[in-house]
């Protein structure tokens, strides 16, 4: 399951996405993890999983190579759904024993689920598709107005960048540790729960050492290199918007408005679609709460 963890990582290739803009990237990931959040109905989300996975296929990343994304956060998942579903009050539509599941919490359940799984996505394929560097630029780019409130901005996006980057790295790391220990008879498996994180404890002390020796190097060549934060920096690359940009950016506004026009105008066909839906599933397993 480490290595499973795709965030911070990027995948080298030559598509349309690759070529963008980063601050187009940044804006676009902004301004479709916000639309996921404003409306709640299945026909948003079928648009924003239909808009994301066109950008896959332009991106020409594997769809297996995203989805590993999706492994470590499994049980963050599992355990925010069945939370929605037992502890969500409203209409009751089957019981079992003690636990109702209600009408209010399904539907909730169904909308974090979903939004988690497209948050995720559309993160993973903006590092994906973008180096730290220019991740580092684009970033520091955007929040360059805050420079006018004393804001660091190039130190804040270069912190970011480095804190991106170094994710796959303790990763590769962790596992790493992980086999050596297994090796030395380590068992993190068989146990409870509070056995469990006493094992990991081998490997946590080893990797916090070998993350603050990996700091200590960073810096040290970073002074070697004269770096001293942004004042005074130029850019070998300097960033500059393209007609691809311009594209991106009105295929967005589009976007955005067939969000609000699904969410808005089609929010009264979606009620009776998913109260349909689990009227169906409540039918079938009312007669459970008589068993129990």
């Amino acid at each position: 399951m480490i290595r499973d963890i795709t965030l911070g990582q990027y995948y080298a290739a030559d598509s349309v996405i690759h070529r963008l803009d980063p601050r187009t990237k940044l804006v676009g990931t902004l301004a479709y993890l916000i639309a996921l959040f404003i409306f709640n109905n299945p026909y948003v989300f079928a648009l924003a999983a239909f808009f994301l996975i066109t950008l896959i296929l332009l991106s020409h990343v594997p769809f297996r190579f995203i989805l590993k994304g999706l492994k470590p956060i499994l049980f963050l998942l599992l355990f925010t759904v069945i939370i929605n579903m037992l502890f969500v009050k409203g209409t009751p539509l089957f019981s079992i024993w003690k636990i109702t599941v209600t009408e209010e919490g399904v539907k909730q359940a169904v909308s974090m689920g979903g939004r988690l799984i497209l948050l995720i996505l559309g993160s993973n394929l903006m590092t994906l598709t973008t180096t730290p560097t220019r991740l580092t630029a684009g970033m520091e780019h955007l929040m360059r107005p805050l420079k006018l409130i004393g804001v660091p901005v190039h130190e804040i996006a270069m912190m970011m960048s480095i804190a991106l980057r170094f994710i796959p790295i303790l990763m590769e790391e962790t596992d790493r540790i992980m086999k050596a220990q297994l090796a030395r008879g380590a068992d993190f498996e068989s146990g409870n729960l509070f056995k469990k994180i006493r094992s990991f404890v081998p490997v946590l002390v080893p990797l916090f050492v070998s993350a603050f020796r990996r700091a200590n190097d960073l810096a040290m060549a970073m002074e070697a290199r004269c770096y001293h934060g942004g004042k005074g920096r130029t850019q070998y690359r300097p960033l500059r918007y393209t007609r691809r940009d311009a594209v991106a950016y009105l295929i967005l506004i589009l976007y955005l408005a067939a969000v609000f026009a699904a969410g808005k105008w089609l929010s009264e066909l979606a009620t009776p679609w998913f109260k349909e839906m689990i009227g169906y599933a409540g039918s079938v397993s009312v007669s459970m709460s008589e068993v129990y």
